[in-house]
Formats: C-alpha cells, sequence, structure tokens
C-alpha cells in the first residue's frame, strides 16, 4: 500500500464528507493505492455517524472511535499503530490542510529520501494576534530547544516514513513536537514544505491560550525528558550532592567560626539560634531528598507500561492481524 491518511477530529460533521471526496479525488488522479483513518477522538456530534456512512461505501475507509475525548496525541498513539502504508500522511479535518499537498509530499519521502516532511503554512489566515503571533514566538523557541530548523513544527500536515510512526511514542500533548519525537529515535533527515493554509468552513477553532501556554510546558518537559528521562538520577542526584555537599560544607564553617571565637574568648552567637546553621540543615536535607527523587525515578522509569492504555470503544475496518 503507497498511502495511510490519519485524519484525527473532533466534532468535525460537517466537513469529513468534503474532506473524504477530495482526498479520494487526489489519490484515484495519482493512481495510489491507500486508506484513510479517521480518528474520531470522542466527538459529540455526529461525526461518527458519517465515518460509519463513508466505510459502509468505501472500503478503503477505516476508522477508530474513542469512548471519550482522549488529545490528539491519544489519536494519532493509535493511528500510528494501525497504519499500513509506506507513507503515512497527517491531516486536520478541518479543511484547513490541502489533500491536493499529499503528491509531493509523497514524492518528498519516497525520491528524496527524507524520514519526514514538515508542512510550513507561510500565508495563515489565522488570528494575527491571538494565534499567529503565539505559533511564532512558540516555534522559535522549539527550533531553539530542539535543534530542528522548522518554521511550524505544530502543522497538522506531515508525511511520515513507514518506519519512523512505528518507532515513536506519541503521549501526552507530545503530538506537537513529533519531529523532535523522530530525532531522538534516530530519524534525522527531516524537511519543509511549503503548504497551502485555507480558511475553516466549519466548525469552531480548538485553539485557546491554555493550548499554547500548555506547549512551552510540554516543550520543556520533552527536552528535559529526552536529557535525563532514561536515567533522572544524572539531574537529581547531581544536583542532591551538589546541596548535600554545600551544606555540610557550611555546617563546618559555621562550628569553625564559633570554635575559633570560644578560643579567643570573643562572645559569639549560639549555633543553634544561627540562622546559617538552620539554612545549612535545610541545604542537607533537601538534597537528600532530591537523590532520593533521582532514586525513585529510576525505578518509576523501569515499571512504566501504562502510559499508552486507552480505552477504544470501537473499531471498523482494521484487521486483528
Amino acid at each position: 500500500m503507497d498511502i495511510s491518511v490519519l485524519v484525527p477530529l473532533y466534532n468535525e460533521a460537517e466537513s469529513l464528507p468534503v474532506l473524504y471526496d477530495w482526498i479520494v479525488r487526489v489519490m484515484h488522479e495519482n493512481k495510489f493505492t491507500y486508506e484513510i483513518i479517521f480518528l474520531n477522538d470522542g466527538s459529540t456530534d455526529a461525526s461518527w455517524q458519517v465515518i460509519q456512512d463513508l466505510y459502509a461505501q468505501d472500503e478503503n475507509v477505516r476508522g477508530i472511535s474513542f469512548r471519550r475525548n482522549y488529545g490528539k496525541s491519544a489519536a494519532l498513539h493509535c493511528g500510528f499503530q494501525a497504519v499500513k502504508g509506506d507513507v503515512v500522511i497527517t491531516m486536520d479535518a478541518d479543511l484547513q490542510d490541502s489533500p491536493d499537498e499529499i503528491p509531493e509530499l509523497y514524492r518528498m519521502i519516497k525520491e528524496d529520501g527524507f524520514d519526514l516532511v514538515s508542512g510550513w503554512k507561510q500565508k495563515r489566515y489565522d488570528n494575527k494576534l491571538t494565534k499567529n503571533l503565539p505559533s511564532k514566538l512558540f516555534n522559535a523557541t522549539a527550533r531553539r530547544v530542539t535543534g530542528i530548523k522548522l518554521h511550524d513544527m505544530n502543522c497538522g500536515l506531515k508525511a511520515y516514513r513507514q518506519e519512523v510512526v512505528k518507532n515513536i511514542e506519541v503521549f501526552s500533548e507530545m503530538h506537537r513536537y513529533i519531529p523532535y519525537l523522530a530525532k531522538n529515535a534516530g530519524f534525522t533527515k527531516i524537511g519543509e514544505k511549503v503548504v497551502q493554509h485555507r480558511k475553516r468552513e466549519f466548525g469552531t477553532s480548538k485553539f485557546g491560550m491554555s493550548r499554547f501556554v500548555n506547549g512551552y510546558l510540554d516543550l520543556m518537559t520533552l527536552w528535559f525528558l529526552n536529557k535525563f528521562g532514561k536515567q533522572p538520577m544524572h539531574f537529581f542526584g547531581l544536583v542532591g550532592s551538589i546541596m548535600f555537599i554545600l551544606g555540610f560544607i557550611a555546617i563546618v564553617v559555621v562550628g569553625a567560626m564559633k570554635l575559633y571565637a570560644l578560643a579567643q574568648g570573643v562572645p559569639a552567637m549560639l549555633v543553634g539560634v544561627n540562622p546559617y546553621f538552620h539554612l545549612s540543615i535545610l541545604m542537607m536535607i533537601l538534597g537528600c531528598m532530591l537523590f532520593l527523587a533521582g532514586f525513585l525515578g529510576e525505578l518509576i522509569i523501569r515499571n512504566s507500561n501504562e502510559r499508552n492504555n486507552y480505552l477504544v470503544r470501537e473499531e471498523i475496518g482494521l484487521s486483528k492481524e
């Protein structure tokens, strides 16, 4: 199979028939063998009924429907597990991503040898203050932290070699940083293509300032996990040891100053009421706690296997092989 198209969606019943017709037209014009997998993320409208109707008329349609809204990362995680195409295309269901970009994305993966190609909506039709500006700030930070020179890391329109999606784990809200996840997994040939951005025709945008703020927090989390996630003791143990040693040295200094004052017959503050003594004790305690946190982190890392368990309500068109 040439292409698997993944479409995560939430309450997009009106746009699905239009998107489906558009994708099918592009596939037939280019003589691709394909599958379209709709990922219904707990929609409360008629989205799943629309997907079932499309499946009834086209054997190339598949679908996964969650019992509740888990988020885009959960949808993509399950979709990546199900794909069979040599090239995997992800795109949003709101018709702001153009399926006409698929042939060129496919060519860049198959002929140019890219592991992943991310779209770049150079000309956007979103609100400049509430979405475009935060997006630019977010992407500038992401480029600096990840070292990946993409203008729009969170663009929904992407193409992947199948090997990539089968070897990365998308969890929490980390779908924003799939190129970084791919890079950390060893897939370093990451490209970019300028793609068309279209105005939303149906429904309302799910973007909000909370997503912008959470995006920064997730970026820092991902950077930290990549840096110390496999060996948290390298961070917590190091910082804890430094704090413990500094606290111990400070206690020795406070005690030595007290002994020196007694030897010289000079009045000196009692050690027990000296604020530096209490600060030193606090540093030693915090050092021990950080060291233990690193140790516990090592234990947790070795026993975490529940991160991607999602309750799937129903599946259609997916074999159990």
